[in-house]
C-alpha cells in the first residue's frame, strides 16, 4: 500500500520534459521529438479565460507518473462562442493505474465547456460513453475529390505563416489559416465568383517502414456543403501534388462526391452544452501535435 496517495495538479511550464517522458513511455510507436513540439505549441497558444495550458499531472512523492492533455479553445458553434476542451493523449504508468479513473473526473467539471475526443481508441468507445459522452461523428468519408464535377472556374491558392492578406478572407479566417500553416497543415483558399472559402488539410503521419498515404484528412471549412462545392477546384490542386484522396469527418456516405464511406475508424465524442459540427477540427491536437 502506498504511503503517500498521488495527487493531481495543472501541469506547468516546468513540467513538460516530464510529461514528453511520460507519453513517449506510453506511446512507443511516437518519438519524443512529437511530443516536444506539441507541448512547446501548447507554451504559446492563446487560451480562453480560466483555462488550463496543458492538463494535468499525477505525482507520487514528487514524482510524476502520469498526465493527461488537455487543450482548450474557443469555436463559434450555432452562431453562440463556446468554450471547447479537446480531451487529448493520457497515460498513467502501470504501478498507479488504479488511479486512472481520477482524470475522468476531470473532463466534467465544468458544465459550460464543451468537451470533445477526436482520436479515441475503438476499445474506449463504451467507456466514453458511460461517462456520458455522445457521438458526434460516427465515421470517416475518404473522397476522391479530383473526381467531382464541381468547382470549375474557382481558383486555388496556398496559404502560408507569413502571409500577410487573401482577397475576401476575413482577418480571422486569415489568423486561422496561418496558424495552422505554422503548425505544418495545408491551408487553402478557395476562389469563387463571389467569396472566399478557407480549408485546412491534416497530413497523415508516415508510419515507419511504410509509403506515406496519398491522403489528407480534412481539418477544417465553414460547412461540408462547402467542401463539396469546391471539391473539383481544391481535388485537381491536390492530385497535382500526389494527393488524390481527402478524408472527412461523417455520419453516412456524401452522394455528391465519389467515394467510401466507413465507421472502422473516426469516431468522434462530445459532452457538453454544444454538439460540434463537422468539418472543424481546428485547433484540437490533430492540428497541434498532428496525425
Amino acid at each position: 500500500m502506498l504511503a503517500v496517495k498521488p495527487r493531481i495538479r495543472e501541469i506547468s511550464e516546468r513540467d513538460i520534459d516530464a510529461v514528453a517522458d511520460l507519453l513517449t513511455r506510453g506511446f512507443v510507436h511516437l518519438p519524443r521529438e512529437y511530443w516536444m513540439r506539441g507541448l512547446q505549441r501548447q507554451t504559446t497558444r492563446a487560451l480562453p479565460p480560466d483555462t488550463q495550458r496543458y492538463g494535468y499531472l499525477l505525482e507520487n512523492e514528487g514524482v510524476p507518473v502520469g498526465c493527461l492533455l488537455l487543450i482548450y479553445s474557443t469555436k463559434s458553434i450555432d452562431g453562440e462562442t463556446a468554450i471547447c476542451c479537446n480531451v487529448s493523449s493520457w497515460y498513467v504508468d502501470p504501478a498507479f493505474r488504479n488511479y486512472a479513473s481520477l482524470f475522468a473526473s476531470m473532463t466534467q467539471r465544468r458544465k459550460d465547456v464543451v468537451y470533445i475526443n477526436v482520436t479515441p481508441a475503438h476499445p474506449t468507445w463504451p467507456i466514453l460513453e458511460a461517462q456520458g459522452f455522445v457521438p458526434y461523428c460516427r465515421g470517416l468519408y475518404f473522397s476522391v475529390p479530383a473526381l467531382s464535377r464541381s468547382g470549375r472556374g474557382m481558383t486555388i491558392e496556398a496559404v502560408a505563416a507569413d502571409t500577410s492578406s487573401v482577397a475576401g478572407l476575413t482577418p480571422a479566417d486569415l489568423d486561422m489559416l496561418k496558424r495552422h500553416a505554422e503548425h505544418g497543415c495545408l491551408s487553402l483558399v478557395c476562389h469563387t465568383d463571389d467569396e472566399a472559402l478557407p480549408f485546412v488539410f491534416f497530413h497523415l503521419r508516415k508510419r515507419r517502414g511504410v509509403i506515406p498515404v496519398p491522403a489528407l484528412q480534412l481539418g477544417y471549412c465553414r460547412s461540408i456543403p462547402d467542401y463539396g462545392r469546391c471539391a473539383g477546384a481544391i481535388g485537381r490542386y491536390l492530385l497535382r501534388r500526389g494527393k488524390p484522396i481527402v478524408i472527412v469527418d461523417a455520419n453516412g456516405p456524401m452522394a455528391e462526391l465519389p467515394g467510401i464511406y466507413s465507421e472502422t475508424h473516426g469516431r468522434k465524442y462530445f459532452r457538453g452544452p454544444h454538439r460540434p459540427r463537422l468539418g472543424d477540427l481546428t485547433d484540437t491536437e490533430l492540428a497541434i501535435y498532428g496525425m
